[in-house]
């Protein structure tokens, strides 16, 4: 086939991309936004095909071998992983992405060195140049994708885990990776230069995310997709591959925005969260000397008589609520509290939870229509007319010391102002502080009743409460 039409296939795949990824901003067109973008890649596929022009029986039958185990993981996943598991999952997919690119990079340049083959390639500084920064890149994802997952996943501990002089160490691993990188455009044909690269960069990838605590995992999972989406423009430098140049850049640049929001909604920059941390312990006693005497505790009955009084009720979902796995509890309160013609509306902050749109995420998984998810910037100037207000497993995105304390270690973070609200009720199984380590003065203000128990457990009882009143 004709290189024109080879590109022309590549052009309309690139544009399929690009809507995909606009559909995908609405829930209401995201299904056909992932289609678009699978077909998209279908057709990048066939054009690679083309482009390649024959190919014997052997390749035919090992792509056919890696769609079949590839068809069959992704099934799997889709059948198995809950929504509760979904931050773990990106976490995972990012790291594949790191992984395919740097191995495709390596595997380049190995084919180049075998004998027979032209090696004028090894000139180009696009390719070397582009081949060091795949390794480097594909690699951090790789092992910083790891991290992040067992943090999530509860296999290592979500704490920020920092040690004295972590950052020249994390400066001095990067220099390694730049150099060895130098190196590999230098004397390309020493193929040991590039894995030294790809063992570099991973042990910085593990350096850079484990000081990294579990609240702040919504930023690292979003620069972690785009770094895996820079690695794939960087592969598509090293095949010549305009689609994957394309496709790469559009992951990259998202990625890199939707880390920009997150930190804004927390109020801190992108080095704060990857090198300042957060997350200073308070002790149980100084805890008890805060709150002490100072909390009203509440129970299902108490709660249901004031949900079946209200006219207005927002619910806060936070990530107590995902561990919970609340979700459909909370759903069914909806129904009950919209059967009795209550107005019933959900809070979202930002970076509620462990990845961008996490709340919003494990909400469509019990069918909360989503009209009903209002963002924060929608719902704060409402809160003065909502007559009860449910926090469901949610700390940091509502404490007033945000506004109140320029000391605190959330000072300016935007917070939901709950605490104008009528009357809140907090669901939590301590008063232990949020990832933050601050207290909450919420807790003891005058309108907020603390319900102590587990997520799920606490729905459930003012669900049957409720159908009591």
């Amino acid at each position: 086939m004709e290189k024109a039409y080879i590109n022309l296939i590549y052009l309309v795949s690139s544009i399929l991309f690009i809507i995909g990824l606009k559909l995908l901003s609405h829930p209401k067109t995201a299904v056909k936004g992932n289609f678009t973008g699978a077909f998209g890649m279908f057709l990048a596929v066939v054009g690679v095909f083309f482009e390649y022009g024959t190919i014997n029986q052997s390749d035919i039958i090992i792509i056919g071998a890696a769609l079949l185990v590839g068809t069959a993981i992704g099934t799997f996943i889709a059948l198995k992983v809950e929504m509760t598991g979904m931050p773990q999952l990106v976490a995972l997919l990012n790291g594949l992405g790191g992984l395919a690119s740097f191995l495709v990079g390596g595997n380049s340049l190995m084919e180049i060195l075998q004998p027979g083959h032209d090696t004028k390639q090894l000139a180009d500084l696009q390719f070397t140049i582009s081949t060091a920064a795949t390794g480097i890149i594909g690699a951090v994802t790789l092992t910083g994708s790891l991290i992040a997952f067992g943090k999530l996943q509860g296999l290592i501990s979500e704490k920020a885990v920092r040690y004295f002089g972590d950052q020249i160490v994390k400066v001095l691993f990067l220099i390694g990776s730049l150099y060895l990188g130098y190196l590999n455009v230098t004397e390309p044909t020493k193929i040991d230069w590039y894995w030294y690269i790809v063992l570099v960069a991973s042990i910085l990838g593990v350096l850079l995310v484990i000081p990294i605590g579990g609240a702040d995992m919504p930023v690292v999972i979003a620069l972690l997709n785009s770094y895996s989406g820079l690695a794939a423009s960087a592969t598509g430098f090293v095949l010549g591959n305009n689609v994957l140049i394309i496709s790469g850049s559009l992951v990259g640049a998202s990625g890199i925005l939707l880390t920009q929001i997150m930190c804004k909604a927390m109020n801190r920059s992108l080095p704060n969260v990857l090198f300042g941390g957060l997350g200073a312990a308070t002790s149980s006693a100084d805890t008890g000397d805060i709150y002490a005497g100072k909390t009203k505790a509440t129970s299902a009955e108490e709660v249901a008589m004031l949900l079946d009084m209200a006219q207005r009720v927002v619910i806060v979902p936070g990530y107590g609520m995902a561990v919970a796995q609340a979700q459909h509890a909370v759903r069914e309160l909806y129904n009950q509290l919209t059967d009795k013609n209550i107005e019933v509306e959900f809070a979202i902050h930002p970076v509620a939870g462990r990845m961008p749109g996490h709340m919003n995420v494990l909400l469509a998984e019990a069918d909360i229509p989503y009209d009903k998810m209002k963002e924060m910037d929608e719902i704060n100037p409402t809160f003065n007319t909502v007559d009860v207000v449910i926090i469901n497993g949610a700390n940091d995105v509502v404490n007033p010391l945000a506004k109140t304390d320029p000391g605190s270690p959330i000072a300016g973070m935007p917070i939901l102002d709950v605490d104008k609200a009528k009357t809140i009720i907090v669901i939590k199984r301590s008063l232990s502080p949020g990832f933050a380590g601050v207290p909450n003065p919420l807790f003891i203000q005058e309108n907020c009743l603390m319900y102590f128990q587990d997520g799920k457990k606490a729905t459930q009882e003012i669900v049957t409460a409720l159908k009591d009143t």
